[in-house]
């Protein structure tokens, strides 16, 4: 009784009866969209968790790999010293002794050559995989990363000196060329002398600028190393960077700390330093050809330096940076105060003649107390 008296009752007129459906009809359509709606929103909130989850699967994989080679043994670090075939060679380990071992079918046979260092197997001494070359860190640091932003433009009094800076090394880098097309080899080497402040590290510096050649910059005194053998091995890789890194501009300044002539050496640090300038003139014009690197050296003191050091192919030309003269003092000035509001009553020319016997550097730091 009660569920009869819950049901609504159908309408007895035809008409109403018709509209009843109508409604009925119109309701159940609008109701299936929504059922519709709600299938489609189901099946993305699907897809969705599936992509997740399998995202998360992969993730898991991935961490799980890294704690396995996490918990794997270290590899012992050894050199390549002969490749008997296609599978086996001698390697040295690091302990000292050699041993002939297998090498992995993953490794491609052109990659193990002598003297090149690889992972090698704690148990079976196996090779496991070949290392890329490593330099020492105080040889990465001599990279030049920023480009300096002196230019030629920077300089003055110097027309003559840039002239054939540019000669020697910026035309063989950019128009190499013209050498081949004339039949002869461009100078390898530029030393720059003269007295301090003159303008030889600037000359670098625009150099640096001007070209778009790798630049490695050292001062000699970081060439002299404590112990036997360090020196000699930071010129060795010094050079091998400057070639694998070609074409390449190597500036030694202050080589006079390295490069100074040989004597009878009575202490052990006269004879490493001996060693490193051995190691130095070997890289510059060995048995080995250096390649597309050029080096500018920097020294105020010419007449201490060592005469193999001083020989054509080594430093093809010897540029003397003097100090300038009047005209030269008056360019110095001009660059210096280009950028300052000067006063009219200022003579640059009589600044110049008044100041005979200075420098570069003293020209600037007039400039600078003068602002």
């Amino acid at each position: 009784m009660a569920e009869s008296a819950r049901q609504p009752q159908e309408p007895q007129n035809p008409e109403e009866l018709c509209r009843y459906l109508l409604d009925r009809v119109t309701n159940m359509e609008t109701r299936n969209l929504e059922l519709r709606e709600q299938l489609r929103q189901v099946e993305s909130d699907k897809r969705y968790i599936e992509t997740q989850k399998i995202r998360y699967e992969r993730e898991v994989r991935k961490l799980k790999s890294e704690i396995e080679q996490l918990r794997s043994p270290p590899l012992v670090i050894g050199t390549v010293t002969d490749v008997v075939d296609a599978n086996r060679v001698i390697v040295r380990s690091s302990a000292g002794p050699r041993f002939l071992v297998r090498s992995s079918m993953c490794i491609d046979p052109e990659n193990l050559k002598p003297g090149v260092r690889c992972t090698l197997n704690q148990q079976s001494l196996a090779v496991i995989d070949v290392l890329p070359e490593s330099y020492d860190a105080a040889v990465y640091g001599m990279e030049v990363v920023e480009t300096p932003e002196e230019s030629y433009d920077d300089i003055g009094g110097l027309d003559r000196q840039i002239l054939e800076i540019r000669e020697a090394v910026e035309l063989p880098l950019k128009k190499p060329e013209v050498f081949d097309r004339i039949g002869i080899e461009p100078p390898k080497g530029v030393l720059l002398h003269g007295p301090p402040g003159t303008g030889k590290t600037l000359l670098a510096k625009a150099v640096a600028h001007e070209t778009n050649a790798y630049f490695l910059r050292v001062v000699g005194s970081e060439l002299v190393q404590k112990y036997i053998g360090e020196g000699a091995r930071l010129v060795r890789e010094l050079f091998d960077l400057a070639k694998k890194k070609s074409p390449t501009i190597i500036f030694i300044d202050e080589i006079d700390a390295v490069g100074a002539s040989r004597t009878e050496a009575t202490t052990s640090g006269d004879r490493e330093v001996q060693r490193t300038l051995m190691q130095l003139l070997a890289g510059m014009d060995g048995f080995e050809r250096r390649g597309d690197v050029k080096i500018v050296g920097a020294t105020n003191r010419i007449d201490i330096l060592d005469r193999a050091l001083l020989r054509p192919g080594r430093f093809d030309r010897i540029i003397e940076i003097p100090l300038p003269d009047i005209e030269g003092r008056l360019a110095i000035l001009n660059v210096h105060t280009r950028k300052m509001h000067l006063d009219e009553e200022v003579n640059l020319r009589e600044i110049a003649f008044l100041t005979d016997g200075k420098n570069g550097a003293d020209l600037r730091a007039i400039c600078m107390e003068a602002g």
